[in-house]
């Protein structure tokens, strides 16, 4: 998850950066850079004819990034962000490694869990938690971890803590607006219009939440956050960074930084497709899907392109590649999904970055297999 400063352009607005709330102008996802192991066993697709199986991948980021339960951005100068603990469950869940998904829940419980039942954004090693602000996309990938876990490994506690976090998300991290229920990027943001990130909604995480809590408000959400998504996909060939979203439904891009009036699509958005090509439902999937022919005018993708798919940086990142694999697998282009997943592996590979390694390791699972609770592989989905 990435949180940063962005132009104000209400007054609303006005009145959290006044407040102190406004986010945190960092690059947490890492430009291209050199720097400095049960799940049950899922219904897998054959593996991408890469260097490194899923699996491998996985246990290269953990073997690489987590030191103690802790997740460690070495690209970024050392710290820890809630969305890089929920990619470490995820991916530690994915491999069965039972021991490290402990570390890390052990860790993240200790240091980031707040009296709300969320997680803290960032921590520092010389000074804690230096933005206690949530960031749903983290919380909802973790309470998605721990619920998968709790149930294929029967441990209760991390069940109940899946759950506990799931209600919270549900209470403090949503909107209502006249194109549905949406999900807010933290509870910052709960003034119209809307900061909104598209790449935060997860469909596979609201329907495993459905399932585990029985509480029909995650399929309001997947239902709100499936025509939002479609509204912003609207706007341009592919989807910004971020947007705000108007309590009447309406939808505009919006640059991510106080500092660069650019709207882009980068390294929130590129997320989009993957969260989408994961889900079980052909509509969640057909948006996914949407986006590849723009992505496929090049063959090389740079790390943050206009919204018409022209590049603007000479960056590289694995988690371009891997989203193209996404759009193209939910278009039924496998061979091509299969390539970009190649691409990926290269690039994480010869340029490691946390964020890279992260989307390298999960784009590749979300897309290969069914362990995190998607359909990817199934030859269709639900409608």
């Amino acid at each position: 998850m990435t949180r940063r400063t962005w132009i104000p352009v209400t007054a609303a607005a006005a009145v959290i950066v006044a407040l102190g709330i406004a986010l945190v102008a960092v690059r947490p996802w890492g430009a291209s850079q050199p720097e400095a192991g049960g799940a049950s066993t899922p219904t897998s697709s054959a593996a991408p004819d890469a260097a490194r199986s899923p699996e491998q991948l996985r246990t290269d980021f953990l073997d690489r990034y987590v030191r103690d339960g802790r997740v460690v951005r070495t690209d970024q100068g050392g710290d820890t962000v809630s969305e890089g603990q929920a990619y470490g469950l995820l991916i530690a869940y994915a491999n069965g490694d039972r021991r490290r998904f402990g570390e890390i829940w052990s860790w993240t419980k200790r240091h980031l869990l707040t009296d709300d039942h969320l997680l803290a954004w960032r921590w520092t090693p010389d000074g804690g938690v230096a933005d206690g602000q949530s960031a749903s996309d983290a919380d909802l990938d973790a309470a998605r971890a721990l619920v998968l876990a709790g149930s294929s490994w029967d441990e209760s506690r991390y069940t109940a803590a899946g759950k506990t976090m799931a209600s919270a998300i549900l209470e403090h991290e949503t909107a209502t607006t006249d194109l549905g229920t949406i999900l807010l990027p933290g509870p910052w943001a709960d003034s119209e219009p809307y900061r909104y990130d598209a790449s935060y909604a997860s469909p596979v995480a609201y329907q495993v939440l459905a399932k585990a809590t029985g509480d029909d408000r995650w399929d309001a959400l997947a239902t709100g956050s499936r025509a939002v998504t479609a509204a912003v996909l609207e706007q341009s060939d592919l989807p910004s960074d971020w947007s705000q979203v108007h309590a009447d439904g309406s939808v505009d891009p919006m640059p991510a930084t106080g500092g660069d009036d650019r709207v882009l699509y980068g390294y929130d958005a590129m997320r989009l497709p993957l969260r989408y090509a994961e889900a079980c439902s052909t509509g969640d999937r057909s948006l996914a899907g949407s986006i590849a022919p723009t992505l496929r005018r090049q063959t090389q993708l740079a790390a943050q392109l206009d919204l018409g798919g022209t590049a603007v940086t000479g960056d590289t990142n694995a988690l371009a590649y891997v989203a193209r694999a996404a759009a193209e697998q939910a278009s039924g282009q496998s061979a091509a999904a299969a390539a970009d997943l190649r691409r990926a592996d290269r690039t994480a590979a010869t340029t490691p970055t946390y964020y890279g390694d992260a989307w390298a390791a999960l784009g590749a699972t979300m897309l290969t297999s069914d362990v995190l609770g998607g359909c990817a592989t199934a030859a269709g989905g639900a409608s």
